[in-house]
């Protein structure tokens, strides 16, 4: 029998219930990939990160209830708050490696909130896509597609708060998932995220969507550092500055519970 500790935060939050949950197990050697996937299922939130210590940084992946993924901002940042405050990292960065996104890092601020440095998303202006239309419900303004994602944009806040999807078509489009986009009231942009291929109907708050976000929006309202938020039911609020091929992502993160995985 064996034991794993859990930790479950809240990423881009700064109470309790709010943002996004992850859960971090910080791993002395890796877990057969079936094990790492099967405890991601038993979690049941948007994403699990595993993390392994190397000799100058730490290994990281992420699983969704059903798939793992590319890159993840919102348990990367609970990945960082658990290294930093349960398992004693002392510098001010923590240095990250993913196989399938590169070098990572997270930096504490002096304000208590933590920033992601994570590869700019590259965007191609495509035309419309009939099945997200349809499933949307709303035809966008402009849609892009980036690595994994598409990038819909709207006129307005409350356009992007009306929109109810139907998951049972966006289910079928050949994508990781659609962030929908539109000017901020109170914020340079708002978003929402829908991912139901990977087990996630609506992410609360998408930390790597805004790999694709704050290029576009940067470009667009002539300006690289950016306030955000995601208008899902639990809601995030993320600062977003654009530099050079990088995308900083900073936001606060809130512990929830600490438990024990028994194998």
């Amino acid at each position: 029998m064996k034991t794993l500790q859990l930790f479950q935060i809240n990423a881009f939050a700064s109470s309790l219930f709010k943002g996004n949950p992850a859960a971090v197990c910080v791993l002395d050697s890796w877990l057969n990939e079936q094990t790492m996937q099967d405890i991601a299922m038993e979690n049941n939130l948007a994403e699990t990160a595993f993390v392994v210590k190397r000799e100058e940084d730490y290994h990281i992946r992420w699983f969704t209830p059903e798939v793992e993924v590319d890159l993840c901002g919102h348990a990367t940042l609970a990945a960082a708050w658990v290294l930093f405050h349960r398992y004693g990292h002392e510098a001010e960065i923590i240095h990250l490696h993913s196989d399938r996104s590169g070098p990572l890092s997270v930096k504490k601020e002096d304000s208590g909130e933590l920033t992601l440095d994570f590869p700019v998303d590259t965007l191609e202006e495509v035309g419309p896509v009939s099945a997200i239309s349809e499933a949307l419900g709303k035809e966008p303004l402009k849609v892009f597609r980036g690595k994994t994602d598409y990038l819909l944009i709207y006129e307005n806040e409350q356009e992007i708060i009306e929109i109810v999807p139907n998951f049972f078509l966006l289910d079928r489009v050949d994508a990781r998932g659609v962030i929908v986009t539109a000017p901020g009231k109170e914020v340079d942009f708002v978003s929402r995220f829908f991912a139901p291929k990977c087990g996630v109907p609506e992410d609360p708050v998408t930390g790597s969507a805004h790999t694709s976000l704050t290029p576009y929006w940067a470009k667009v309202l002539g300006k690289a550092d950016l306030k955000a938020r995601q208008l899902s039911k639990r809601g995030g609020s993320l600062r977003c500055r654009l530099r050079g091929e990088r995308v900083w992502i900073s936001g606060s993160a809130v512990p929830y519970l600490k438990g024990e995985i028994t194998l």
